[in-house]
């Protein structure tokens, strides 16, 4: 039975660390939540650490040059771990080979193919027209709005040719503010329903919680799995990677299930229970909004 609280505070004194998710839980993709920043805040200064596990395909650096863009201050927050640095791991360790077909937004995108200082003998990644390619490197859609059967064409060559996909985001969409937008999981999925095969690093996958633990750790901290809870509004990916991992969650039922749980401070509980019975996923606990 998922326990429904009103703040974090409630029950932030049975975790040492947080694993939280960014958008849809600490910002929109636009401006950032000031309650979520102030309990975040709030939870650092009782001596929780605080690690911000976002399925973005950006490294940790690009996240942390965006995240004052949104308002989300430094102070709320002790370390980062993104599904980008997850696979670009795999990418310099050579996972889809070295000629590599891109799919995303090159201007947001292209610190994905910056070099990662702690692979040893990297493979030279180059860039590539699907046909040359050896595998498939997705940070998302070219366009985020457009019809995804645009991409089948090159989709089904890559298929055809045996390319791996390597998805830097499994997140199938996202809210800018009002707007849904379509991510790369959505193309890894697509692709895999094609018969072709997609490679996961972020969440619900284990690559990124085992980052998330290293920076942990390499920040002086070694929490147990019992004391860390994972937050988010993903309920195939942020909730249900959790359970992978056996830790608790804290959903919030605002983001992405916003209408399905009929969200406004809270969730109404029947639908709340509706959704979970859908979906098949219980969280640990749920909240309309962090705070």
């Amino acid at each position: 039975m998922t326990r429904v609280i009103e703040s974090l505070s409630e029950i932030s004194a049975n975790y040492d660390a947080l694993f939280v998710d960014l958008w849809g839980c600490v910002h929109n993709g636009i401006t950032a939540f000031p309650e979520a920043v102030a309990a975040l805040r709030a939870y650092r200064a009782s001596g929780g650490f605080v690690v911000l596990v976002t399925n973005s395909p950006k490294p940790r650096a690009g996240v942390m040059e965006q995240l004052p863009e949104f308002g989300v201050p430094s102070d709320c927050y002790d370390t980062i771990a993104t599904s980008g640095d997850s696979a670009r791991a795999a990418m310099f360790t050579g996972a889809i080979g070295n000629k590599v077909y891109f799919m995303g937004e090159w201007e947001r995108d292209e610190g994905f193919f910056e070099p990662l200082n702690v692979i040893d003998n990297p493979v030279e990644i180059t860039r590539v027209p699907v046909d040359q390619a050896e595998g498939i490197a997705c940070c998302g859609p070219f366009d985020p709005m457009a019809d995804l059967e645009e991409l089948r064409p090159a989709l089904m060559m890559a298929k055809q040719m045996g390319q791996k996909l390597l998805c830097a985001n499994p997140d199938i969409i996202v809210d800018r503010g009002e707007e849904r937008q379509w991510c790369a999981g959505a193309v890894a999925k697509m692709y895999t329903d094609m018969g072709g095969e997609s490679l996961y690093f972020g969440k619900p996958h284990p690559p990124i919680y085992d980052l998330a633990r290293r920076r942990m750790t390499a920040d002086g901290r070694a929490v147990d799995d019992s004391r860390i809870l994972a937050i988010g509004d993903g309920i195939l990916t942020d909730i249900r990677g959790a359970q992978g991992e056996d830790i608790d969650s804290l959903f919030i039922t605002g983001g992405l299930a916003r209408d399905e749980t009929k969200t406004d401070r809270q969730p109404d509980p029947a639908a709340l229970e509706q959704y979970i019975s859908d979906q098949m996923i219980t969280p640990t606990m749920a909240i309309g909004y962090l705070r």
